[in-house]
């Protein structure tokens, strides 16, 4: 059975008059990925600054690992990247590492560090002398230094090219199998499902979904039907069961449906060189639209 080792309970948070978290319920188990997703203003990095003690609730309930957030013994066993960081430009990548290793009791060794990171090669650079996505892993791998239970990754993938945000999601699924519990936020709605154990889709400081990726997909019942065909889409917006049609740049039809099964029929009638066909289910980002 995993262990809840965050949670945040009917937590509501105000900066003036704009309330971040209503009546937020939010928990982390043990080794699973947790992707909390929202809208900018959703209240995703207000609950991670809750967990951190970085910020205090009005009320409701928030702990890390069954106590309140920010005692040392707990930052111990936690890791954290932020959207941004201020580290010392003239430190070498090295450097930069060995200062951190060296808070935690038991850090993880530098070469793996460097190695989930993708930093092999730059240990010697500087970081002011880092492109932007370089300096990013370094603080991913600032993050994972000191062997974290619980790792908190706010936007990781901000400013990596593909390659880099491929290697990072491969690191991730890497430490979730060692044990690893992590929280990702993140607007990039592939990287959640394609990491996600678990689902929170916030709105207004609520959570508006909570599941698995199918069981969130689930919540929408259209489907996607693309093909290529000469039908006009304003006709073909008018069936029943259709909901949208239109083109792609590349001309294909895009058909949005509640029953594919009646749709397709229709269309094969309608145009007997019909070519092309796909039918799709709802992506996690059709289910964000649709729910937020």
């Amino acid at each position: 059975m995993q262990q809840v080792l965050a949670q945040l309970e009917n937590v509501h948070k105000s900066y003036g008059a704009v309330q971040a978290l209503n009546g937020l319920d939010i928990s982390l188990r043990s080794a699973e990925v947790l992707a909390v997703l929202g809208r900018n203003g959703a209240g995703k990095s207000t609950a991670v600054a809750l967990w951190l003690g970085l910020e205090r609730a009005q009320s409701g309930c928030v702990q890390l690992f069954g106590k309140m957030p920010g005692m040392l013994a707990q930052r111990r066993r936690i890791g954290v990247m932020l959207q941004s960081a201020n580290l010392p430009e003239a430190s070498t990548v090295q450097e930069l590492l060995a200062v951190s290793r060296a808070c935690y009791p038991q850090p993880m060794a530098l070469e793996e560090c460097l190695r989930l990171a993708g930093l092999e090669g730059l240990e010697n650079r500087r970081y002011k002398q880092l492109s932007g996505g370089q300096q990013r892993r370094v603080q991913f791998a600032l993050a994972l230094c000191g062997n974290p239970e619980v790792l908190f990754l706010d936007e990781p993938t901000t400013g990596l090219d593909i390659d880099a945000r491929r290697r990072l999601w491969s690191a991730i699924g890497e430490l979730r199998q060692r044990g690893t519990a992590i929280v990702l936020t993140t607007h990039y709605l592939e990287e959640a499902e394609m990491l996600a154990d678990r689902v929170v889709l916030l709105e207004a400081g609520q959570v508006v979904a909570e599941g698995t990726v199918d069981a969130i997909r689930s919540r929408v019942a259209l489907q996607k039907i693309r093909c290529q065909t000469r039908l006009d889409m304003a006709d073909v917006a008018q069936w029943p069961e259709v909901v949208a049609a239109s083109r792609d740049e590349a001309g294909q039809a895009l058909i949005a449906t509640t029953d594919a099964l009646k749709v397709l029929p229709r269309l094969m009638a309608a145009d007997t060189s019909l070519a092309a066909l796909e039918v799709t289910r709802p992506s996690l980002a059709d289910a964000f639209l649709a729910l937020t």
